[in-house]
């Protein structure tokens, strides 16, 4: 995709600088550590079990090593990254894509009382999908989709990256039922399962509100004037050139048993991940079998779709190459034995707030924590040990404690650099992350104001 070569060797230069700025902190921060245990297949911080260790400064060697060793630490999503950009690139080849886009394109071009309501409907059903099963790398296989649907309607590309990733992100950040952090925090904190659910569904409401606002309000903007698009230049060279004239676009039998195939493996990926808690590595597999099965059926020769798998994965190297020096940094201060103490430090500086203050504080506190550990079932293994009994002393529920870090973890994550799943999100979109943060800027800070807002409540009426 246009720009992509610019994309990766900007962004890339600035992650591993940021891998060399924590080496650096190595040397100057002292070395600490919390001891860890093993419960039920999570390995969990033992809170006020946090001792002074010798210091291990990360010098030049390490700092090289880093990239290789986040590779193989962040392998996981590397492939499915992989995936992803092969498995599409053979269901776009088949035609089907371009097909269903035009199709939509025309029907919301000649209706228009109809395309008001496309951004708000896709984007609550994405911010359902976020708040039930905790969609998040799922949300790269509709980022090239719904880029193309939202060119072709008059948008650009930054409104069709919208529309999927922050959806998921807004459900993401008012898990209402999430197990995979809401489920896995309020477990460590021996809350009941689900408990406080009314309040989180009217921050599920407000998170969904505010976020399609955003969007609906720069697409009303970019769709009157073009040129005020912050990646003009970028989708002006895409080429996606697509005719859908005065006409009903038909479309061949073929492109509809692809994109058949497609919504099975929709409907498979809920069931499995609901049903049966999968993961990244079952949702590759799902995800290769659909490609197979779309090339099949959209009659490719085996190397035609061979081919297109390898055209696909190649496109992702500079993708991985920025998601493997993310992963870089937390295994430098992991290494260096400075991450704990972070942890440690603004663990203590929070005992000693207000008790609303404490709570805003233990948000930020995860925000700060989240540009290291991104796995929202890590995070949540590693702070909630320590905030849940923090919690307590400061005279705060622990319910106010989930709640913070629920939203640390969902709303701060979509524009940092170091999150291999934006990262990922932005380069198969191809746009530069610069640019993403720029016009992120302005929701982010809008989001961090509400929910210092919204943790006053629970604090005040005793959240529980």
């Amino acid at each position: 995709m246009a720009g992509k070569a610019h994309f990766s060797f900007n962004t890339l230069f600035m992650i591993f600088a940021m891998v060399v700025i924590v080496a650096a902190l190595t040397w100057i921060v002292p070395g600490g550590e919390y001891q860890r245990q093993e419960v039920e297949g999570k390995t969990l911080v033992i809170a006020d079990s946090f001792n002074r260790v010798e210091s291990q400064p990360q010098g030049i060697g390490a700092v090289l090593m880093a990239p290789l060793l986040g590779f193989m630490a962040a392998a996981k999503i590397i492939g499915f990254c992989f995936i992803i950009g092969g498995i599409f690139t053979i269901i776009q080849n088949t035609g089907a894509i371009t097909a269903g886009v035009n199709w939509m394109a025309w029907y919301f071009s000649h209706k228009p009382h109809m395309q008001k309501f496309f951004i708000p409907a896709t984007m609550t059903i994405f911010s359902v999908a976020g708040t039930t099963f905790g969609m998040c790398e799922e949300t790269m296989l509709f980022v090239p989709l719904f880029m193309m649907l939202a060119i072709s309607l008059g948008y650009d590309s930054l409104v069709g990256t919208a529309i999927p990733f922050l959806g998921a992100a807004a459900g993401f950040a008012g898990a209402v039922i999430n197990p995979f952090t809401l489920g896995i925090a309020q477990e460590i904190a021996q809350l009941q399962p689900l408990s406080g659910w009314e309040y989180r569904l009217f921050i599920w409401f407000l998170s969904t509100f505010f976020m399609i606002f955003f969007v609906m309000r720069y697409a009303a903007r970019v769709k009157a004037r073009p040129e005020l698009s912050l990646v003009y230049e970028i989708d002006r060279k895409r080429g996606l050139q697509l005719e859908h004239g005065t006409g009903p676009v038909r479309m061949e039998r073929r492109h509809i048993r692809v994109l058949l195939a497609f919504l099975l493996a929709l409907a498979g990926l809920v069931f499995g991940v609901i049903q049966y808690e999968w993961g990244i590595v079952e949702m590759s597999a799902l995800f290769l079998g659909l490609g197979l099965a779309a090339g099949v059926v959209g009659r490719l020769s085996i190397g035609e779709i061979t081919e297109g798998f390898k055209a696909g994965a190649k496109d992702m190297m500079g993708v991985a190459l920025i998601i493997a020096c993310a992963r870089a940094i937390l295994v430098v201060a992991e290494e260096g034995r400075i991450l704990d103490v972070m942890l440690y430090q603004l663990g203590g500086v929070i005992s000693h707030l207000p008790r609303v203050v404490a709570a805003q504080a233990m948000f930020v506190t995860q925000g700060v924590i989240n540009f290291f550990v991104h796995s929202g079932s890590g995070q949540a293994a590693l702070t909630m040990p320590i905030m849940s009994p923090l919690a307590d002393v400061i005279g705060i529920s622990r319910q106010t404690a989930v709640l913070a870090f629920v939203f640390g973890e969902g709303w701060i994550n979509p524009i940092l650099p170091t999150s291999g799943v934006t990262m990922g999100v932005l380069g198969l979109a191809g746009i530069p992350w610069e640019k993403w943060a720029k016009w992120m800027l302005p929701i982010q800070i809008f989001f961090f104001i509400l929910a210092l807002l919204l943790l006053i409540p629970p604090v005040i009426f005793n959240f529980q």
